[in-house]
This record gives structure tokens, C-alpha cells and sequence, in this order.
């Protein structure tokens, strides 16, 4: 994780402890996946060639710490970890697919339509998707209520009012001009919505109360808007090396993104006020520590 190198000794160790717990857990999913698989093979070797991939685990990350900053245990908050990684990964498939932003790499890796076809990489996308919700359905370390709330979090944060919604206004004003208030509204909507369910449905798995799922709610819209500004930022002045993926795609693809508006360096003190916001609303909660170092990581992040 280059990207995160600012993180102290003791925050990189805590990390890492959180991503290799994401990705035993992922493994096992993988295992019980392949145990029962059949003609349908290509498309389920497709998931886990994107789920695989790398990546920085952000989100999973989220709802873990999340969860230990309201009182809950690690056991509790994996099932909601893998899901929201399992929607973000099916995301991740359908927006390099030939119909959407055509992108040939991601991580590094040639993206998962190129490396098993298009057809496969839809199914592969769908299939994540239904997992995510049959993942949390399925845990014994939640109880039903918890179950629904959060099912009912990420539903709506990955339909047409979240991340699917966003990406509708992506794609239809694409070569088009984008005024910068709908653009801020598709980008709470394409990357905020996910990021804020992550933080809340961390505080779901930790009895969290409701003050505290707001303020959670407040940290990822915040960060999930500074994370897509950054991303911009990198679209324009980053390196393909160190992206894993071609820069310069949203000026080819006729895409407006706030960089493209507003620059560089205006875009880096907007990005910068909104960590700001969202290191402020993570006061109501003990030892944000961990939290706070991540914030400013991910703002200067190179990739």
C-alpha cells in the first residue's frame, strides 16, 4: 500500500491486521463458492480474479474500525466488511466494461472483461453483488435486526439513489457540460454513498447508537467526496505505473470531473477542507486515532 506510507508503525500494523482478516475471510467465501461449482465455473473464477486483485481494503477497513470504535469485536463486523467490498469490486468490473468507461487495466492487471470476456465479467459483476447480501443474510455473529439494517444500508447506498444512480449521470453526461453542483451530487452518489455505508454499517455491527451512525454517515460522505477529488487530481497528475491503470481516461472518455473545472491545486484545498470535515465529525467517538492518520494518508495518496 504505497499510497498509505504516512501511516505510523503502530497504524500500519493495524492495517494490515484489518486487511488480512478481510481477505482470509474473502478466501473462505472463495472456498465455499468453488465447492459447489459446476458449468458456471468462468464466470465464478471472474469474481475472484477481481476480488483478488489488491487493492487497499478501504471500505472493509471502514466498517471494522468503525465497529471497534463502538464497542463491537472484529467476528461481528466481517460478514458487512466482505459484502462492502463484494459491491465495490462488482462496481469496480462494470465501470471498466466497453459500455461504461472501457478500461483495459485495473490494480495492474488486465480488467476482468479483457482477461475472461464481456460476458463473463457482467455475470461475474451480478453475482458479487447478490453474494454481498447473501453474506450478511447468512452470519451467525449478527442478529436480525442488524441484519436488516444493514442489508437495508447497502441496498440503498448501491441502488439507483447511491452508486448506481451516480453512475447513470457519469455516463449520460459524458462529452456533455456538467454543471459543478450535479457533479458534486453524482460523486456523493457514485463514491460517497458506498464510503458512508461502510462507516455506518460498521457502528450497525458495533451497537453503535444513532448519533453515532449519523456522525459515521457525515465522516464518509465527507472523505467519499474528498477520495473522488483526489482520484481526479490523479486521473490528470498521477503516473500509470503507480495507478495500475491508464491516466488521462477522463479527458479521452469526454468526462467533466472537478479537476478538469476547477484545476489542480484548487481541487487539492477543496479536497483538503473536506478531510477536514470529515476528521470533525469523528469527535464523537473514542480513540478516532487510527481514523484521523488514514484520513490524511488517503489525501495525499499517490495512487
Amino acid at each position: 500500500m504505497s499510497s498509505l506510507n504516512g501511516l505510523s508503525e503502530k497504524n500500519s500494523e493495524r492495517l494490515l491486521f484489518y486487511t488480512e482478516l478481510v481477505n482470509n475471510e474473502l478466501e473462505k467465501y472463495r472456498q465455499a463458492v468453488f465447492n459447489n461449482i459446476g458449468e458456471e465455473k468462468n464466470a465464478a473464477e471472474a469474481m475472484w480474479y477481481s476480488l483478488s486483485a489488491g487493492g487497499k481494503r478501504i471500505r472493509p477497513v471502514l466498517v471494522l474500525e468503525f465497529c471497534r470504535m463502538c464497542g463491537g469485536d472484529d467476528k461481528s463486523a466481517l460478514p458487512a466488511a466482505c459484502a462492502i467490498e463484494m459491491i465495490h469490486t462488482f462496481s469496480l468490473i462494470h465501470d471498466d466494461l466497453p459500455c461504461m468507461d472501457n478500461d483495459d487495466l485495473r490494480r495492474g492487471k488486465p480488467s476482468c472483461h479483457k482477461a475472461y470476456g464481456e460476458v463473463n465479467a457482467l455475470l461475474a459483476g451480478d453475482a458479487l453483488e447478490n453474494l454481498a447480501f447473501g453474506v450478511i443474510a447468512e452470519s451467525e455473529s449478527l442478529s436480525d435486526t442488524q441484519k436488516v439494517r444493514l442489508i437495508r444500508t447497502l441496498s440503498k447506498a448501491t441502488g439507483i439513489s447511491g452508486m448506481i444512480g451516480g453512475q447513470v449521470i457519469d455516463t449520460e453526461y459524458e462529452g456533455k457540460p456538467l454543471p459543478e453542483e450535479l457533479l458534486l451530487k453524482m460523486y456523493g452518489m457514485k463514491t460517497g454513498a458506498l464510503l458512508r455505508a461502510a462507516c455506518e454499517m460498521g457502528c450497525i455491527c458495533g451497537g453503535g447508537d444513532d448519533e453515532k451512525i449519523k456522525s459515521a454517515g457525515d465522516y464518509g460522505e465527507n472523505l467519499g467526496l474528498a477520495f473522488q477529488i483526489i482520484d481526479d487530481i490523479l486521473d490528470i497528475a498521477g503516473s500509470d505505473e503507480k495507478l495500475g491503470k491508464p491516466t488521462g481516461s477522463d479527458a479521452v472518455n469526454g468526462k467533466v470531473t472537478y479537476a478538469s473545472l476547477n484545476g489542480v491545486e484548487s481541487s487539492a484545498e477543496f479536497a483538503s477542507t473536506l478531510s477536514e470535515k470529515a476528521l470533525n465529525a469523528l469527535d464523537l467517538f473514542e480513540d478516532p486515532v487510527f481514523l484521523k492518520e488514514l484520513t490524511m494518508c488517503l489525501l495525499k495518496r499517490d495512487c
